[in-house]
């Protein structure tokens, strides 16, 4: 394999490095260095990883870009939620919450509209905030020990990240599911449901590397999409059959949430699903321990963007997380799974019923009028 320059010190929680390809294009690589969290998104990741992308994407010599997460657990198991409890838990929620979710979402923007192509090793663990990095990738490829979800419901959020935007490019009433029942999908549910373009096996790594390294890559963006695409597919085709998922054999039974008219009446549908399937049975869990507020939140959610732009939906979603920083579901639910991990939230709103139409509403004003953070990514 050609040498590695390594761009920045190898103990920082994003490594940068490129490698020189056969012909000299540099092929931009991001490993996120953080195993032991099974590389959670923090905010110094955050922060090294806008310039940089913003920087390769300027520079000519730059072919394409490469991220994948160190260790073979995960690719990114989400967004470093403990920080922002502690900063909630100090009383100052507003501004720090601002401040990291419109950071992570001009992030994952970026990914979404990044002119060359962006390869995401999703391998392991993606969940959250680590699916949010990998759904925008233009070249996304799962392995078989790909475990992915937007687990939100569980700790009083909803599933952001652009989730009111892709959650809608799957079969009907899929997203709905996902988002209520925060499920686990495995490798062949993401290609399923568009979370995914290529399975190539995980010992394949450094193989699929030494062939990035021989394409012939050439002056334009879209050249080069079409070269990656052409040599993940050939991986594709050399690898093992995926295993099974899970959606594809449910969909009858997920779809029919499509025919209830009242999100009281798609959650009963759920719970009342008499069912041998361990992975419905897990999604039943989840759903009824999971937070009434933010089943209210994902419903709406998928109302309000239902047709938006991308960045329409992020400007959305950074409301709502905002709002979700003050109103105590989300601490609640972050001390229970992740700090206590005593696994049993004192929720404030005990069921869906409890939940006031007014503090759904609340989620969905705009509290930023027309200085919207996220106003500068219109000028592109």
């Amino acid at each position: 394999m050609s040498a590695l320059t390594v761009l920045n010190s190898t103990d920082e929680p994003v490594i940068f490095e490129t490698a020189t390809a056969e012909n000299g294009s540099l092929i931009g690589l991001i490993t996120l260095n953080a195993p032991k969290a099974l590389n959670a998104l923090n905010f110094e990741m955050i922060k090294l990883l806008e310039p940089q992308l913003r920087t390769w994407q300027d520079d000519d010599a730059i072919a394409m870009v490469l991220l994948k997460g160190a260790g073979d657990k995960a690719f990114c198991a989400g967004g470093d939620v403990v920080s922002l409890h502690r900063a909630m838990a100090q009383g100052k929620p507003t501004s720090l919450a601002e401040e990291f979710f419109t950071l992570e979402y001009k992030l994952d923007y970026l990914i979404h509209t990044f002119d060359k192509p962006i390869l995401v090793w999703g391998n392991g663990i993606v969940m959250g905030g680590g699916l949010g990095l990998m759904a925008g990738a233009s070249h996304r490829v799962v392995t078989e020990t790909s475990r992915i979800a937007m687990p939100e419901q569980t700790i009083g959020l909803y599933p952001d990240v652009g989730g009111s935007y892709f959650l809608h490019k799957m079969p009907q009433s899929v997203g709905l599911f996902l988002g209520l029942t925060s499920a686990s999908i495995n490798c062949d549910d993401a290609r399923f449901v568009s979370l995914a373009d290529h399975f190539i096996d995980s010992n394949k790594y450094d193989a699929m590397l030494a062939q990035i390294l021989t394409a012939k890559w050439g002056k334009t963006a879209s050249l080069n999409h079409d070269r990656l695409t052409d040599l993940l597919t050939d991986l594709d085709n050399r690898s093992a059959r995926m295993p099974k998922g899970n959606v594809k054999a449910n969909l009858k039974t997920i779809q029919k949430l499509g025919e209830f008219t009242t999100l009281q009446e798609q959650v009963d549908y759920i719970l009342g699903l008499t069912t041998d399937d361990k992975w419905l049975q897990r999604a039943q869990k989840s759903l009824k321990h999971g937070c009434p507020l933010s089943c209210a939140l994902v419903s709406e959610q998928l109302k309000t963007s239902q047709g938006k732009s991308l960045l329409a939906c992020f400007k959305m979603e950074l409301g709502m997380s905002v709002r979700a920083g003050e109103v105590g579901e989300f601490q609640e639910g972050v001390r229970a799974l992740l700090i206590d991990k005593d696994g049993a939230p004192n929720w404030q709103y005990k069921t869906l019923s409890d939940v006031p139409q007014t503090i759904i509403d609340s989620f969905f004003a705009n509290s930023f009028g027309e200085n919207h953070p996220l106003n500068e990514l219109a000028v592109k």
